[in-house]
């Protein structure tokens, strides 16, 4: 008698359908649902700061406006002193950081 040793043996066969069964009757969330509670639980975090506590105040930041004597490099973006400018082209000032 010939043995086929590419067909599936029954108690696999068995296992594998039982497995597919338990993972089909799961009562696993729907797309929707867990979109829901991701909602939820952002907006929910918007208003606890990371210890845990409710906040609300409004941060008050004094902006100083920029100097006679400073610049804003078109490359790094930060306000620097004139003496920190490397060069100047096409109306735009590079410092020292960014050119060196």
């Amino acid at each position: 008698m010939a043995t086929d040793y590419d067909e599936v043996r029954s108690d696999v066969k068995e296992s594998q359908d039982n497995s597919l069964q338990a993972l089909q009757s799961a009562n696993a969330p729907d797309a929707r649902s867990v979109v829901r509670e991701l909602d939820e639980a952002d907006a929910f975090d918007d208003a606890i700061s990371p210890g845990g506590e409710f906040v609300a105040e409004e941060l008050v930041v004094q902006v100083i406006p920029q100097a006679q004597d400073e610049f804003t490099c078109y490359s790094c973006f930060l306000v620097r002193h004139r003496s920190q400018v490397a060069r100047e082209k096409n109306g735009h000032a590079y410092c020292v950081e960014c050119e060196g």
